[in-house]
């Protein structure tokens, strides 16, 4: 098993590439779901993953409804500046979906709003609205990864 990294229409590139690499080298998997706001054949998204994209386990969904439909058995965790707990204050198991919206808007109100109970943020001054997504996603994914003992890591 591993954990899941889900990008909700994810809008820039590098970000994207950028947590493609950070997958390829945990092994976590990628989910990308549509619509994307770049081409897979971007020249940025492309550097940005490096030469890492033979290694990265990439699947693409056309919603979100149809990835948890398709992992309907999964457990969810939604990152958001909304989320009234740290994602440090999660106990993450292997398998766990890790799911991150667009870079401008986040995820959707309603999203949040019927998952409360696992919203997940990042603590932060209130000096700025949020962190970088490859920035946030590699945080959280440690945590949960340090949490397991970094299964299957040197």
């Amino acid at each position: 098993m591993a954990f899941h990294i889900v990008l909700v229409e994810p809008e820039i590139p590098a970000n994207t590439g950028n947590i493609a690499r950070t997958c390829a080298a945990t092994g976590a998997h990628l989910h990308l779901v549509r619509p994307l706001g770049f081409s897979t054949d971007d020249k940025q998204l492309k550097r940005a993953g490096l030469d890492y994209w033979q290694a990265v386990n990439i699947e693409y969904h056309d919603s979100f409804a149809d990835l948890q439909q398709k992992y309907s058995e999964a457990t969810y965790y939604y990152a958001s500046t909304k989320g009234k707990k740290s994602y440090s204050e999660f106990t993450y198991k292997d398998g766990d979906f890790l799911v991150f919206g667009k870079e401008t808007k986040g995820l959707p109100e309603e999203l949040i709003n019927s998952n409360l109970e696992t919203c997940i943020k990042m603590p932060m001054t209130d000096a700025v609205r949020s962190l970088n997504l490859s920035n946030t996603v590699c945080a959280i994914l440690y945590e949960a990864l340090r949490q397991n003992n970094f299964p299957n890591l040197n």
